[in-house]
């Protein structure tokens, strides 16, 4: 329950800003794509319509209307109790914000 609160709490403090999160260099956004596309892809479906985990389309995110500082704070802290593991060793809150950007948008091809 305390990694929960924390969870949330994280979610909270990464705000709901409408700002876009910083671009990374050309080399590290083909880098976190290919994370996406390979790594998340085998739980969330090779072409992010779902699987194991949920579907990571733009359709799919719109209409489950999560809030992007949730997507944020369960890319970078994981989800407890289920099988989505903490990203923050591999990326970081910014680049997180990155992606969900991309995700939002229509993720991008490799």
């Amino acid at each position: 329950m305390k990694r929960v609160v924390c969870v949330f709490l994280a979610a909270l403090s990464v705000g709901a800003a409408a700002v876009p999160a910083a671009e990374p260099t050309p080399e590290r956004a083909r880098e976190l794509v290919r994370m996406v596309r390979q790594d998340c892809g085998s739980c969330h479906g090779m072409t992010l319509n779902g699987g194991l985990g949920p579907a990571l389309t733009a359709a799919a995110l719109k209409a489950r209307d999560v809030p992007k500082a949730a997507l944020v704070a369960t890319i970078v802290g994981g989800r407890p109790g289920t099988p989505m593991p903490p990203w923050h060793r591999f990326l970081s809150e910014p680049e997180a914000e990155w992606i969900v950007d991309r995700l939002i948008e229509g993720f991008p091809e490799q």
